[in-house]
């Protein structure tokens, strides 16, 4: 009765957990002291393109919620942990998300966005299927960039040789160059939801890496 419920202390949301499953000692301490989002990518194998991804929202209480668990794309060839460009993998890491845009206009971003007819993909995919919508919507992993600047913005602080345009976006149902896709509402709900205030983050790789 009343009782209990004044007894009781401050209220974890149900479903809460005390770390962000899935991850190690080492992965969890990469990840900023300041971040309350956390979007992991967890690819299924090293060598695999398949991957889920969740996000992860830091309570008042210090606990972890996770949301839904949503199919998504990798790169061809799996992950590495030494991206350079051209492998066909996706970087293993930590990294933080300060820039979004797309071909379509903003939907109502909380990062800064940046709508430009630039993010036209066109073109194939490896397995035959058609991008033109694979740049409708991205959010930039700040992988080898400058946060605060567009997507399209090319300056790679680590060289050209380490790669660069590394994006969250629009899966088209297949393996990516690098990037992690996933649908078009999912970006959407994204773009919704990460705020700059709460630091957000992907923590990205195969499931083995990010358990270390």
């Amino acid at each position: 009765g009343a009782l209990g419920v004044d007894a009781a202390p401050a209220a974890s949301p149900a479903g809460s957990l005390p770390a962000i499953s899935g991850l190690g000692p080492r992965t969890r301490a990469e990840i900023p002291a300041a971040s309350r989002q956390v979007l992991v990518a967890s690819g299924t194998a090293k060598d695999s393109s398949d991957t889920v991804v969740t996000l992860w929202t830091r309570t008042a209480t210090g606990r972890w919620l996770p949301g839904a668990a949503w199919p998504a794309h990798n790169a061809l060839h799996g992950w590495t942990a030494t991206h350079h460009s051209g492998d066909l993998h996706s970087p293993i890491g930590v990294f933080t998300l300060s820039d979004a845009g797309g071909f379509d206009p903003d939907p109502g971003s909380k990062l800064p966005y940046h709508h430009s007819s630039g993010f036209h993909a066109g073109g194939v995919g490896f397995d035959g299927e058609p991008l033109d919508e694979a740049f409708d919507y991205v959010i930039a992993i700040d992988y080898n960039r400058v946060p605060g600047t567009s997507p399209l913005d090319g300056t790679q602080p680590l060289g050209s040789s380490r790669g660069g345009g590394i994006w969250v976006h629009v899966d088209h149902g297949g393996p990516t160059h690098g990037c992690v896709s996933i649908s078009a509402a999912h970006m959407v709900d994204l773009l919704h939801t990460l705020a700059p205030a709460d630091h957000p983050v992907i923590v990205m790789g195969d499931r083995g890496s990010l358990s270390a």
